[in-house]
């Protein structure tokens, strides 16, 4: 029989007892990486750096971030400029078209300071308190007197320098309901809020409570809201601390379903309720009236909407679909033309498809806001926001989104709101209230996106536009029949991301407004233009 050889002995000697030594205890595993030799850097946002939340400040778990960004816009513009009510600075000017060339520089300086409890990889933080004051310095340069201020010895330049709040929050996670962090959190303070995937009805930083969470492995996604209107400063637009609260309520909930009707798309039923109670005449720092608008009967008004909106962002297959509908309802006391109640009903629509070919994303832009066809009548159908931003069919690259055109010789309004999209007639969307006896828009575009390179982006835009129904202008200008097509608005724009990241952008861009009849029936012929040079650093 065989037999099995003896096993080979281990050269390696056993351990015995004395070989152990107790576990050396590090002080938390965020001191480990230290201990390996890795440096910080607090000016390097890419490397371990505790300003940046690479590790606690405070105990095991709470970390503090600082984000800093500088945001510089530098504009030239051609837009329909009245001549001084009482003066010019012009000679021989007594038409009442001046010049139209402005240019503005603005120079934003923002600080984030997040100071937070919890572990964020896998759930949201325990507790959160964020305060962001933003800097501001504006420039802006006219040729005509009255146009930068109501007081003609100001000349025709403004400079103003301003400091806001655009959040100071305390944001508290109250449970977790579910085994994958599905929560619920609760947020106080000034804070950013945006009511849709494009900003189309209210994007805006203001002072609120909201209740928010997560349900189904994070499918459903709701808010429960509520903000009171802070004022805004007339030439920043930031958050204007020093004035008193406005009588503008904004209650809001919506409720997100993740892929619905199918995977890869976002649905979102959102309602809306805008309460305003203003009262009081209100000038803007540059003496010029916005509360009430400079329209019509020149009442003060006030007014209860709702509304009731469909949102969805996501794709189809190879389409890529973002769209938005909303009815608005409700009644306002006394309207703009009549001294009376009428009922609000108006509907707004917009859609956007588009679809990646390679580096190329070619995109169709359609936007509908319904006008009003009669503005002595006891129904007020023209649509309009709560406070507008618009990301869509080119935003402010495009000039009618970007300008804010008045509408000289009939009130002191504006066709459309600087970064706006719609045809409100509102004194500002910072200071002024909503108008729903307006003209309305229609809007179709065609756009392109080309990643020329990981670091260039060109992107052109052209944009046909018409109002709903001219009657309102034509009433408050008290001029005959003006035809609805305003014009064809093409923009290009080139964005240099030299980084490959968001840390540093710059952006240049021009629009041109190719004037329809429409326009030409209001303004000079000219078909007006505006170029602009951006440039964001953020750390």
């Amino acid at each position: 029989m065989e037999r099995t050889p003896p096993a080979s002995v281990s050269p390696i000697p056993r351990p015995g007892l004395t070989d152990f030594v107790d576990s050396v205890p590090m002080p938390d595993r965020w001191r480990i990486v230290d201990t390996l030799g890795y440096k910080e850097r607090w000016w390097d946002p890419y490397n371990r750096n505790v300003l940046k939340a690479d590790k606690p400040v405070v105990g095991e778990d709470w970390f503090f971030n600082l984000g800093v960004i500088s945001d510089t816009i530098y504009e030239l513009r051609e837009v329909p400029t009245p001549i001084g009510a009482i003066s010019t600075d012009r000679p021989g000017g007594i038409d009442v078209f001046g010049s139209s060339d402005q240019w503005s520089v603005a120079q934003n300086m923002s600080f984030e300071f997040v100071y937070y409890k919890g572990n964020t990889v896998f759930k949201p933080p325990d507790w959160e308190f964020r305060v962001t004051p933003v800097i501001s310095y504006n420039y802006t340069e006219l040729e005509e007197v009255q146009g930068v201020n109501a007081d003609a010895r100001r000349g025709l330049t403004r400079d103003d320098t301003f400091v806001g709040l655009q959040a100071a929050f305390v944001d508290r996670h109250l449970r977790n309901v579910s085994d994958n962090y599905d929560f619920d959190s609760f947020r106080i303070g000034i804070q950013p809020f945006s009511s849709d995937f494009r900003g189309f009805l209210f994007q805006d930083n203001q002072l609120g409570a909201r209740l928010f969470g997560t349900r189904g492995n994070n499918k459903w996604q709701y808010n429960i809201a509520y903000f009171r209107r802070l004022e805004k400063d007339t030439n920043s637009g930031l958050n204007d601390l020093g004035e008193d609260l406005r009588e503008d309520d904004v209650f809001v909930a919506n409720l997100y379903r993740q892929d619905f009707p199918v995977l890869g798309f976002t649905s979102q039923a959102t309602v809306l309720h805008n309460r305003n109670r203003e009262d009081e005449l209100r000038y803007n720092n540059n003496g010029f009236i916005e509360r009430p608008a400079s329209l019509g009967l020149e009442n003060l008004r006030e007014y209860d909407v709702t509304y009731i909106g469909y949102n969805g962002d996501g794709h189809f297959g190879r389409v890529n679909l973002t769209t938005s509908v909303y009815y608005a309802i409700g009644d306002e006391t006394p309207s703009v033309f009549v001294n009376q109640e009428v009922d609000i009903s108006a509907l707004f629509a917009a859609a956007e498809l588009s679809m990646d070919f390679d580096w190329i994303r070619p995109r169709i832009s359609l936007l509908y806001g319904s006008g009003d066809d009669d503005p002595f009548d006891d129904e007020a159908n023209g649509f309009d926001a709560v406070f507008e931003n618009p990301q869509f069919a080119g935003a402010d690259t495009s000039y009618f989104i970007r300008q804010a055109v008045p509408l000289i010789g009939g009130g002191r309004v504006a066709l459309s709101t600087r970064n706006g999209v719609l045809n409100s007639l509102r004194s500002s969307k910072e200071e002024g209230q909503s108008n729903f006896t307006n003209p309305g828009i229609l809007m179709a575009g065609l756009g392109v996106d080309m990643d020329l390179m990981p670091e260039l982006r060109l992107s052109f835009n052209a944009n046909t536009l018409y109002f709903d129904d001219p009657t309102v202008i034509e009433v408050a200008r008290n001029q005959g029949p003006i035809d609805k097509h305003i014009g064809y608005d093409v923009s290009a724009s080139l964005i240099y991301r030299p980084m490959m990241s968001q840390n540093i952008v710059v952006r240049a861009s021009y629009a041109t407004l190719i004037a329809g009849d429409g326009f030409d029936a209001l303004f000079p012929d000219e078909d007006p233009g505006y170029f602009q040079l951006n440039a964001i650093f953020a750390y």
